[in-house]
């Protein structure tokens, strides 16, 4: 590989490494921190994509747009939109226990996914949206425009680590761990479960709505094949499990050493002969899977387990 090849591959790894990042940080406020078993991560990615690309994109035929706003108001609002979505379905399903929510989410998600692919007027169906612009592309390009973005893309992950890793140590954080051992035992001290629950869930959902208005701004073209649960759900979920949930430094070593496993291991299956090339897909899975069961066997808290903060005196 080239000098050139190795700056571009390193880039697009930083890149997509600190989106799904922040995607492993959203989750970890909702499993790590509350306990609740969001498998539908891919409807809150896909929410905050479209908003972003149709909020940020220039005039279309083809789809609701034409708005031409700034990229940071977009990504606000993917994440205000992302919340609210949140909110709906928390009110919904957040009661539900664990293996009942992850049902629920999966077909909210779903159901997002069907909106996106027939409502052609909104998201241009499977066709997607095309055009999406990136921050300052207008005052840089080649190699100094990639370097521009990664770096916006690693200072909006390091807003999202600061905010949970704020609300990690916050009297609120330690009623959402003392929720998430013991429900019972909270409620019974005057908690209100429901409300808590609702509050995490909303948060998650807005920052996984960033990342994927991130996602969709460094494609720069979007549709539903990027919303794929194996892509976005799948992943986030090994990403945090193998780094370490309740963690957040372990949410992030996850995403990047997940990410590394799966890229590096692309590149290898395209040198397979093609009866195997077409079957790469299942063999990185069965690699991730095997890289998981590894993990787990060493360390069953993950590779940075959750420690307890520190209590300041008062």
């Amino acid at each position: 590989m080239t000098a050139d090849g190795l700056f571009f591959y390193f880039v697009a790894f930083m890149t997509m490494g600190g989106i799904y990042a922040i995607l492993c940080l959203a989750l970890n406020m909702q499993w790590g921190f509350g306990g609740l078993f969001n498998a539908g991560i891919a409807g809150f990615y896909a929410v905050g994509a479209y908003t972003g690309a149709i909020l940020t994109s220039a005039r279309s035929a083809s789809h609701v747009g034409g708005f031409d706003l700034p990229i940071v108001v977009g990504l606000i609002v993917a994440g205000i939109l992302s919340g609210l979505v949140g909110w709906a379905i928390a009110r919904i399903c957040v009661r539900l226990k664990a293996d009942y929510l992850a049902m629920a989410s999966i077909g909210i998600a779903e159901i997002i996914r069907l909106i996106v692919v027939n409502e052609e007027w909104l998201t241009n169906g499977s066709l997607g949206i095309a055009g999406i612009p990136r921050p300052l592309e207008k005052l840089f390009n080649g190699r100094e425009a990639e370097l521009v973005f990664v770096v916006f893309v690693w200072i909006l992950v390091a807003v999202t680590y600061l905010v949970a890793q704020r609300l990690r140590v916050s009297p609120w954080g330690r009623v959402m761990r003392a929720i998430r051992d013991n429900d019972v035992a909270a409620a019974s001290i005057g908690k209100d479960i429901q409300r808590f629950q609702t509050e995490t869930f909303i948060v998650g959902a807005v920052f996984m709505g960033i990342a994927g208005a991130l996602s969709a701004h460094y494609f720069k073209f979007f549709s539903p094949d990027a919303t794929e649960p194996l892509l976005v759900t799948f992943l986030t979920w090994v990403m945090l499990i193998a780094g370490g949930s309740g963690n957040n430094r372990g949410a992030i070593a996850g995403a990047l050493i997940i990410w590394a496993i799966w890229s590096l291991t692309e590149m290898l299956t395209n040198q397979l002969p093609t009866e195997w090339a077409t079957r790469s897909a299942y063999i990185r899975m069965l690699l991730i899977g095997l890289f998981l069961q590894f993990v787990l066997q060493r360390f069953r808290s993950g590779l940075v387990p959750e420690k307890p903060p520190e209590l300041r005196p008062r």
